[in-house]
């Protein structure tokens, strides 16, 4: 089949990746992709918020799937333009990708659900702002309702910095902060089956120790050998099934990628938000474990037939990715820096760890330059976190980027210490 991935960051390479081991993929294109997906998919220079200019494209391609990779596009309809010409599209309407769209709109389908979640305000007012810090009280946790590419969140002490935050915005969603370690759980649906992936855990915060600002996201690994084994099981019955069985209540069916991201906290399972889509970098540790064909997966679920398909099959192997970003990241990055070291990693490292390019374009002579804020995402496996976290770093100190910053410490608490003492804490959001 030919398939069609619209995005073009680390994530989309990632979803390219596995698409292009998928024996059942005989042509593969994305748009408007980047300089690691040029290797595996032919690119297109499409706008890919252009609903009608993605769907021109798929149909001049007769793509067989379109993947739509990023959020944006998804709120902005282009799912449904390709959908009205008769194309199968992975991906959720814009109706229902409002549950990453709209924070308060994700607020009231988990009320009606009965997901449990953190308790909230939203906000249109200073009086209302002020009201809600004050009823909830340090550390405070402020988020624009809207997208905000992972940096529209706030977590702090500092009553003054929460206040700024939430007036910068139209509308806030304030709620009462969530203790203990955060999971994402990714989950692939037609709009009525559910069928759950391996859990991760990313990494929001920009320097090690989980400080500095909120990012896109640094780093990522799978599996969690700290979760409850039955973690899966009691988030697809208490927040994954529900859900979509919610929007399919109201008429907005959600087919594609439902991603519930999870604080355990000492009061049980919370949902810190949804994505309609593939999270970035966990989408990295996930897809280079699965063992099942993604483009049988992503068409299932797109054209309706996820209960007819067999068992996903997962890799025992760990991964780990870490995430190489450009100086000044996450503030207005520096770009145009020449990148160095990625055949050294495909030559020395591969398979075992490769490189997904995020933010980077080639130059006219061929050359790799950074081109955003995230540039690249340095995946491995082993046999154990410990492994893929050693062959990772090891990949990460091939490559030069001028004035670039990576995470060091990623799966480092759980590859070297006892189970509990898992990452990141408190309602951090992608």
């Amino acid at each position: 089949m030919k398939v069609l991935v619209i995005g073009g960051g680390a994530r989309e390479h990632a979803l390219c990746r596995s698409l292009s081991l998928d024996p059942d993929v005989t042509a593969l294109h994305c748009a408007p992709g980047n300089a690691g997906i040029a290797e595996v998919a032919e690119l297109h220079g499409v706008n890919a918020l252009d609903g009608q200019a993605v769907a021109e494209l798929a149909v001049g391609l007769q793509a067989d799937l379109v993947v739509v990779g990023p959020e944006a596009p998804l709120v902005a309809g282009v799912a449904d333009a390709v959908r009205d010409r008769g194309i199968p599209v992975f991906g959720p309407s814009a109706q229902a990708a409002r549950l990453e769209g709209s924070k308060a709109f994700a607020k009231d389908v988990m009320a009606a659900a009965a997901v449990p979640t953190a308790r909230s305000y939203v906000c249109t007012t200073p009086e209302e702002v002020d009201e809600a810090l004050d009823a909830f009280g340090a550390p405070y946790v402020v988020k624009d309702d809207g997208l905000a590419a992972g940096k529209g969140v706030v977590v702090t002490e500092d009553a003054d910095a929460a206040r700024a935050h939430a007036l910068a915005c139209d509308r806030v969603v304030i709620e009462e902060f969530l203790d203990g370690p955060e999971v994402s759980l990714f989950a692939v649906t037609d709009g009525e089956t559910v069928v759950p992936l391996q859990p991760a855990q990313d990494f929001k915060r920009a320097y090690d120790g989980d400080q500095g600002p909120n990012t896109g996201g640094m780093g990522a690994y799978s599996p969690l050998p700290w979760a409850d084994p039955k973690l899966v099981d009691e988030v697809m019955a208490t927040v994954l099934q529900p859900t979509v069985d919610e929007l399919r209540r109201r008429g907005t069916p959600f087919s594609g990628l439902l991603y519930a991201g999870l604080a355990i906290t000492s009061r049980g399972i919370r949902v810190i938000e949804f994505n309609a889509r593939f999270g970035d970098p966990e989408t990295q540790v996930v897809l280079a474990r699965l063992k099942t064909p993604l483009g049988g997966l992503l068409t299932a679920a797109a054209t309706g037939n996820l209960a007819a398909l067999p068992p996903l099959r997962w890799s025992d192997d760990a991964a780990v990715t870490v995430v190489i970003a450009s100086h000044n990241y996450p503030d207005t990055p520096r770009t145009g820096d020449p990148i160095s070291g990625l055949a050294d990693v495909a030559e020395q490292d591969g398979p075992e760890a490769y490189v997904l390019h995020a933010g980077t374009k080639s130059d006219e002579t061929g050359a790799v330059l950074s081109a955003g804020g995230r540039v690249l995402s340095v995946t491995a496996t082993g046999s154990d976190l410990t492994t893929a976290r050693q062959r990772a770093y090891r990949a990460v100190g091939r490559i030069s980027l001028d004035g670039s910053q990576h995470r060091t410490d990623i799966a480092a608490k759980v590859a070297g210490e006892a189970a509990g003492n898992a990452g990141n804490t408190g309602n951090a959001a992608s």
